[in-house]
């Protein structure tokens, strides 16, 4: 879903991705803030850089740190289920980190469908988060 830029009449933009990598992932253990609405685009972007640690790594840790997030549309709720039942054996460990009570439920609710281990960390305890998915 491209957007029209108002700047140029003429021109069309992508829209801003709501998933960006964070600084401080490396190797195997990827983090990645979430803000806003998540649409299909932003998978596309988010994907490969999951798919190409997994090429280095058996396995990869992931921090998904949900700042302002209010969701997915339907593609994107598509594309996260497709994508978690692709990976469900290649990731080890994932750390949600938010600020809300729904964030620390969805927690709970990923659980079944993951052999992952997730752990949920208040968004003021993100360091803790971190050294959690760095621990061998």
């Amino acid at each position: 879903m491209w957007v029209r830029d108002a700047r140029f009449s003429n021109r069309t933009v992508p829209p801003p991705t709501m998933i960006t990598a964070l600084p401080r992932s490396s190797g195997r253990t990827l983090g990645f803030r979430m803000s806003g609405k998540l649409h299909d685009e932003d998978y596309r972007h988010f994907q490969p850089t999951v798919e190409k640690a997994l090429e280095s790594h058996k396995k990869v840790r992931l921090l998904a740190h949900f700042d302002d997030f209010h969701g997915w549309d339907l593609h994107a709720l598509w594309d996260d289920i497709k994508f978690s039942t692709k990976h469900c054996a290649d990731i080890e460990r994932i750390a949600l980190v938010g600020d809300r009570k729904w964030e620390a439920w969805m927690a709970k609710v990923c659980k079944p469908f993951t052999l992952a281990k997730i752990e949920y960390f208040d968004a003021s305890n993100i360091d803790a988060a971190w050294a959690w998915l760095e621990l061998e």
